[in-house]
């Protein structure tokens, strides 16, 4: 018999059954589609070698005048500021107390008592000891006066610390520790810390453990909260907020080494809210815009987030929150849904979601300044983060499926939709966010997946806007930047426990390692409609293999024959070719009904196999010959 060419659809169909997609791919990791053919996605690697405290779920860059890059970064515990690599912690001071903390350490461990009143800290939160004295033993002034992150609040007076060095190295305390490092001892407190996970509402799992009294309940806020960052510039200045949290500016001027300072407290500052959801700047008319913003009530704010109040600063200055006659500051009250999720700057508007609605918001000059107009009923936004903007209108996620914004809201026909969304964990989809990746014309969606039972992002789901297809995988990250004043798309990422900010697109490996678990899987194939068996002898593969500059020719692929006789049979593996560069055919011996290729570049292969090269599938021909029907 001739050879049989098999060109494949492009993107990933799992709304059909495997043997209804043939001619089709129904599963796939770490693989794109483009110009309709299958490759193994870019690699990534830090984008600088220090690692950074709590997961990075919100990340913003910008160049100031003078030409220098910044990277905004806000964590779990954090906010820093990259700039050549180096994090610049600038999280705002909560509190400082002057001459009240003191010490108390136990023999032969490194557990330390604080005593310091009316405290106001969280577990996990950081503190930074200045003026302490040496406790008398192991426990010296050098250790204290540094930054501690809290063990356990132990009451509300009273926090433990573990000793350490100034290396980092954890100190015990010996008999001669008895003294309480100085009764003039200082103490700057961080803004509280956030959690790492979405709670659902108040009660029973909200706070710390041991927080209140036996059965209480507790009101959400911002520390016992996912923490959710959301920032934009206001000029060179950063303005960032912790959703639910303050408002708080960063300026430029001041340099890395200096923190941000709450808006309110600064001088010249009225009526600025202090609470919200979200900060954003109208680019065009320079307006500071706060999602979820208290009231004014009298002569001040409330201090409460109100979940639907947008609120927005005078023209050129972000200070000025009253409205007068003389100004263009002011507020609205959306009416659809009951709390905004997230808004995202798109072409001459601003889209702000509720949970269940889409608006649009639009400058208009005094005397009302801003028009806010309801485009869509019925598709809310899943997560703050989960929208993005493209070239081609705006992409986002809901709790019922894709859409897309370009002056009208539609929904993505998607062939992957009932996998994602039955696979999502509804319990942490806050964390859901999407990203562009405007080299490959794709939209990136990440989301927490029951099936990995992590409570954390894990997977992700790829929409090709330019030839409407989809793919799927497994990746965790917490964040996604698009390229622009970086080179390439940054995310928020880990690797062993330690949080890294990772570079995407920049070689073909898993940071210095070979990247696991690539593959791209068929649905079922036949011949005559699956009326005889065949016998499967060779294949002839097309395989492009690109190598990283300055690296030996290497890599290989896996080609796996899986077989089953009918359609509800179970999938059995029944032969695997090795292909590599020079390979002219792989050898087959396999007799079925129905087969299913497989493309893999990890079982089998070695670590040099795997690393520094990508793949890309061409027009694969195999030579088939029949072999009866029994």
């Amino acid at each position: 018999m001739p050879l049989t060419k098999l060109n494949f659809k492009s993107g990933i169909n799992k709304e059909e059954t495997d043997y209804s997609n043939e001619g089709g791919w129904v599963d796939g990791d770490k693989i794109r589609f483009r110009k309709g053919r299958v490759e193994k996605i870019g690699g990534w690697e830090k984008f600088s070698p220090s690692s950074i405290i709590g997961s990075a779920r919100a990340l913003h860059a910008w160049i100031s005048l003078a030409g220098a890059k910044y990277l905004g970064i806000g964590t779990t515990n954090k906010y820093y500021i990259e700039e050549g690599e180096t994090y610049n912690d600038i999280t705002p001071i909560r509190k400082n107390t002057t001459n009240t903390a003191t010490f108390a350490a136990t023999n032969g461990s490194s557990t330390l008592t604080v005593t310091d009143s009316a405290h106001g800290a969280v577990q996990g939160d950081f503190v930074t000891f200045s003026s302490a004295v040496s406790l008398g033993g192991n426990i010296i002034a050098s250790a204290l006066n540094q930054e501690y992150q809290i063990d356990l609040v132990t009451g509300t007076n009273t926090y433990t610390i573990t000793a350490k060095d100034t290396t980092g190295a954890t100190l015990t305390a010996n008999s001669s520790d008895s003294g309480n490092g100085g009764s003039a001892t200082d103490a700057a407190y961080q803004l509280n810390s956030g959690l790492d996970f979405f709670v659902q509402s108040t009660g029973w799992g909200v706070d710390t453990w041991g927080a209140g009294g036996w059965g209480s309940s507790t009101s959400l806020n911002a520390s016992n909260q996912l923490r959710l960052w959301t920032h934009d510039n206001f000029g060179e200045n950063l303005i960032i907020n912790p959703r639910g949290g303050g408002i708080f500016r960063w300026v430029e001027d001041n340099g890395t080494n200096t923190r941000a300072l709450e808006l309110s407290g600064v001088s010249g500052a009225n009526l600025v809210p202090t609470v919200g959801l979200q900060v954003i700047t109208s680019e065009t008319d320079r307006h500071l815009i706060v999602l979820g913003a208290d009231p004014i009530s009298g002569s001040s704010r409330t201090g409460s987030v109100d979940p639907m109040l947008v609120a927005f600063s005078d023209q050129e200055n972000e200070l000025q929150f009253e409205p007068l006659a003389t100004n263009t500051a002011g507020s609205l009250r959306l009416s659809s849904g009951s709390s905004i999720v997230g808004g995202l700057k798109a072409r001459q508007e601003i889209l702000i979601w509720t949970d269940t609605s889409v608006y649009s918001m639009n400058f208009i000059g005094p005397p009302l300044t801003f028009a806010i107009n309801l485009i869509n009923e019925g598709a809310g936004l899943i997560g703050p983060k989960a929208a993005t903007n493209t070239p081609r209108g705006v992409f986002f996620m809901s709790k019922k499926g894709f859409y897309y914004y370009n002056g009208s809201v539609q929904k993505l026909p998607c062939s992957v939709q009932d996998f994602v969304f039955s696979d999502l964990d509804d319990s942490q989809a806050f964390k859901c966010f999407a990203g562009l990746n405007e080299e490959f014309s794709e939209v990136w969606f990440f989301y927490p997946s029951i099936a990995d039972n992590e409570r954390e992002i894990s997977r992700y789901v790829i929409y090709n806007y330019e030839e409407n297809s989809w793919s799927v995988g497994t990746l965790e990250r917490y964040s996604w930047l698009a390229s622009g004043v970086l080179d390439k798309p940054v995310a928020g990422g880990e690797a062993s426990s330690v949080k890294f900010i990772y570079q995407h697109e920049t070689g073909f490996n898993n940071d210095d390692s070979a990247m696991d678990g690539v593959f791209v899987e068929s649905g079922d194939l036949d011949v005559g409609d699956g009326e005889n068996f065949v016998f499967l002898k060779k294949i002839l593969p097309d395989i492009l293999f690109v190598n990283d500059v300055g690296t030996s020719p290497n890599g290989a692929v896996n080609i796996v024959v899986k077989r089953r006789d009918f359609n509800n049979q179970t999938l059995s593996t029944d032969s695997t070719t090795q292909i590599t560069s020079s390979s002219t055919f792989g050898s087959l011996r396999s007799r079925t009904r129905q087969f299913v290729l497989r493309f893999e570049s990890d079982d089998d292969n070695t670590e040099s196999d795997r690393k520094d090269f990508k793949w890309r599938l061409g027009s694969t021909r195999v030579d088939i010959q029949p072999s009866g029907r029994r």
